[in-house]
């Protein structure tokens, strides 16, 4: 008896973003590399639990196809690309992969209402949720890095924001915890 209760199209797209996830946190593991090599052991310590995160996402995707009865497929992993050419270009990468995530999260989530499959749809929503976090999280370090002088921050700047990164929560505030008492 076949116990899938995902669709063809659905069981793809999951699979799809597993590898997406596995190769986010391949890129993390390549961006913190990068810093530790170059002496930000503070940021490096943020990217490698970033790495992390990306992997337990990934889990999350294998376990949830598993347990809708569908076929995982573990697929190869794309390389990370290039090197991070200052901490500024580390971070505009990150933004971009964490938005270009959140793109295929939504399409998955369109699919699902499509679909009709509603335990899928109930299932997104906590990725959605966590793209929200991730590029708020990716917009504030920008806006850090900004601050310092962007491209041109200078050796002091980047010290104070590496310092800072070290012991940096791994998640944003939420919107939808914000109150006029607690802005």
């Amino acid at each position: 008896m076949d116990t899938n209760r995902l669709s063809k199209t659905l069981m793809a797209a999951l699979n799809e973003q597993m590898t997406n996830e596995a190769q986010n946190s391949q890129i993390y593991l390549a961006y913190a590399s990068w810093a530790s090599e170059k002496g930000y052991d503070g940021i490096a310590n943020f990217l490698f639990r970033h790495a992390n995160e990306e992997r337990n996402h990934m889990m999350k995707f294998l376990e949830y196809i598993l347990e809708r009865g569908g076929k995982v497929k573990v697929a190869a992993v794309p390389a990370p690309g290039d090197d991070p050419s200052s901490v500024n270009d580390c971070f505009e990468k990150v933004f971009k992969s964490e938005v270009e995530n959140t793109t295929n999260i939504y399409k998955i989530v369109k699919m699902t209402f499509d679909e009709g499959d509603w335990a899928t749809w109930n299932f997104m929503q906590w990725f959605v949720k966590e793209q929200v976090e991730e590029e708020t999280l990716a917009m504030s370090l920008l806006s850090k890095i900004k601050i310092a002088g962007g491209e041109k921050a200078p050796t002091d700047a980047l010290y104070n924001l590496d310092k800072d990164l070290g012991g940096t929560p791994d998640d944003a505030r939420s919107a939808e915890s914000v109150t006029a008492e607690n802005p």
